[in-house]
């Protein structure tokens, strides 16, 4: 049995010189008033409710530690993922009331589909951009909320350069979660919605939190959660960030102490992931409030993918999209290594907080990987 919980090995793993938790600090780039703000909007849609905190007994008991929370995203509104609650929260805000607005984002998925989803609740014009390494799959669910899907010819990164320019030439309103000079209100909204993440969690559990695995692309989600901890936790967790091998740049970053871009060289199945250089908002927050950093491959994605749904972690049944796993195999892989098991100080008084940021967003990918995830657990059963 040990074979299925410890053949997980992280690829890199790094310590935050510059770490100096500062609530102050994180409020002032995030200000108090967004975060009181998207929680009290978001609250009052339709359909709303606490995404659920599951305990992942059986984990926990085999890595000797008190509790590990999973907050499964896949439950959020009809979106599966936790990007509904900033995209769509951004496209409230920048819309209102406002007639005849065309909004528009370029996305690798999710961010998109909430963008579109927020389009739709208030009645204005989508246009969404995809890099060709997007799935048809993905961008058939923009259109279906109502979104004009434009496939761009080269990364994500191309898609948001197109998306810039010709939501300029025709007086669209960008709703992007990264930030870039002169453009960092409606990131930080983005980013806002996100912290009802940490608000909800802060009701679920009586256990304080003692760490906190994020997943980090452009690091919009990790620092939205992070002001989120700053806000409504009294006691501050150690922060670590996973990222996929490939596209490590918050990593890098910290490492160097200044924005550092890394060459994505095989784009990772850890798509919303897969990103080479942090947002400018999100890096305020980060550089300093993040303990340390971990790197993971992914290989062991269906397996983790397979397992959580097979019910080896806990008593429940979980559907988790393949950024979800990235919390699993780091906590794992780190306690695998009893040098950074100690260092991060996870032992039987841990109450470990894992986001499960996606369900089954793309759902021939999932089965695809479940398919192999599940080939693997055949070696063992």
């Amino acid at each position: 049995m040990a074979k299925k919980y410890l053949d997980f090995k992280f690829s890199e793993f790094t310590t935050n010189k510059n770490f100096n938790f500062s609530r102050k600090k994180i409020l002032k780039v995030l200000p108090e008033k967004h975060l009181l703000d998207a929680y009290k909007v978001i609250s009052k849609w339709k359909g709303y409710k606490k995404t659920p905190l599951v305990n992942l007994r059986i984990l926990s008991k085999k890595l000797q530690t008190n509790n590990i929370f999973y907050k499964d995203e896949s439950k959020r509104f009809s979106l599966k993922s936790f990007k509904a609650l900033g995209g769509a929260y951004a496209v409230d805000k920048i819309v209102k009331n406002k007639k005849k607005i065309t909004v528009s984002t370029a996305t690798a998925g999710n961010h998109g589909k909430s963008v579109s989803w927020g389009a739709k609740k208030v009645g204005a014009r989508c246009k969404i951009f995809i890099s060709e390494n997007v799935s048809d799959t993905r961008a058939l669910e923009m259109e279906k909320l109502g979104a004009d899907v434009i496939k761009v010819k080269g990364n994500y990164e191309k898609s948001l350069k197109v998306c810039k320019e010709i939501s300029r030439k025709n007086g669209w309103k960008i709703i992007q979660d990264v930030a870039w000079r002169n453009y960092e209100y409606v990131p930080k909204l983005t980013m806002a919605g996100y912290s009802v993440m940490i608000k909800e969690i802060s009701n679920q559990t009586k256990h304080y939190i003692t760490h906190v695995f994020l997943q980090a692309g452009v690091g919009g989600m990790a620092a939205g959660i992070i002001s989120g901890i700053a806000k409504y936790f009294k006691r501050i967790p150690k922060i670590i960030v996973i990222e996929p091998e490939n596209a490590n740049c918050v990593m890098k970053s910290i490492k160097f102490g200044s924005l550092k871009k890394v060459n994505i060289r095989k784009q990772s199945i850890m798509g919303g992931m897969s990103c080479a250089e942090v947002s400018l908002v999100p890096w305020r927050i980060l550089k300093n409030a993040v303990n340390n950093c971990v790197s993971v491959q992914d290989k062991y994605v269906p397996q983790a993918l397979t397992m959580l749904a097979k019910k080896k972690f806990s008593d429940k049944k979980i559907i988790a999209g393949e950024c979800s796993t990235s919390g699993i195999i780091s906590l794992i892989s780190c306690c695998s290594d009893p040098l950074v098991k100690r260092k991060l100080e996870i032992n039987e008084k841990s109450n470990i907080l894992i986001i499960g940021c996606e369900g089954d967003t793309d759902k021939n990918l999932y089965n695809k990987l479940y398919k192999i995830g599940n080939q693997k657990l055949k070696k063992y059963d």
